[in-house]
């Protein structure tokens, strides 16, 4: 390989790893790594008297109708935390690395909690974000059961591009095949990976993340949900958080190698 060749690729490697990096600051601690929810919004307030068809992460953000104050309920869960209620069945309750979130927490009481990030001129391929549930059914009609609302948002053009919406009504008419039941309580037993593929029409736009979490409407039975691996590049289940821009930098690295393998072979 010629002297000006490595250094071509050298160079391109640096370049790579600085926007890499630039990129990979974007998002804030969305696995919460660090053991906080620092760089997310959270809120909490009483559900009670408010139905399913209304209820949205925002009525309980700062600035919402229902907000009382940052979420005290809610926690940052450490690896090897074992739900409560439904126990090993619900498998993992961090999906990669230390930590995960819970939005709201184990105990019925009419209340609901959420948690919100927003990201500003995004530029990377993808947005991924993992999320389990557990919602108890304690007989409710659909309108005032434990609910679920996770959406992700183009502000830019005030665009819903991904909604989740459950509830543990009667008959498990407000759950899908994600969930499973376990007596009174629907869960999910697998992580459930969402993704958001950034193409030219959605590059440079601003986005934000909320989930929210709420027990049933009269008092009596609780959901909650856990929240990981909101970033450009999903982590392994179980495995430790890449740093921001190893594995964009790998595949550049991989791509000038084989061009300057080429460029010798044709030489």
């Amino acid at each position: 390989m010629k002297t000006s060749s490595r250094s071509s690729i050298t160079l391109a490697l640096a370049l790579a790893l600085s926007a890499s990096l630039a990129h990979g600051a974007v998002l804030i601690n969305g696995g919460f790594e660090d053991g906080t929810a620092n760089g997310w919004t959270t809120g909490q307030g009483s559900r009670i008297s408010v139905g399913n068809s209304v209820i949205a992460p925002a009525d309980f953000l700062p600035g919402g109708s229902r907000y009382s104050g940052p979420s005290t309920r809610s926690s940052v869960i450490a690896a090897g935390t074992v739900d409560p209620n439904v126990g090993a069945a619900l498998g993992s309750t961090v999906y990669s690395g230390n930590y995960s979130y819970r939005a709201e927490d184990t105990i019925f009481g009419g209340l609901a909690s959420a948690i919100s990030q927003q990201v500003l001129n995004y530029t990377d391929p993808n947005i991924f974000f993992a999320w389990k549930a557990v919602l108890q059914n304690g007989g409710h009609a659909e309108e005032e059961s434990a609910e679920l609302v996770i959406t992700l948002t183009d502000n830019t053009t005030n665009t819903l591009l991904i909604s989740r919406v459950y509830n543990a009504g009667a008959g498990g008419g407000g759950v899908d095949s994600r969930f499973t039941a376990l007596g009174d309580r629907f869960y999910t037993p697998d992580w459930q990976i969402e993704q958001l593929a950034i193409d030219a029409a959605l590059s440079g736009h601003d986005f934000t993340l909320s989930l929210l979490s709420a027990d049933c409407s009269p008092t009596g039975h609780y959901g909650y949900a856990y929240l990981d691996g909101f970033g450009r590049i999903l982590p392994p289940p179980g495995g430790t958080t890449p740093e921001p821009g190893t594995v964009a930098l790998l595949a550049f690295g991989s791509a000038c190698m084989a061009a300057a393998r080429r460029r010798k072979a044709r030489g």
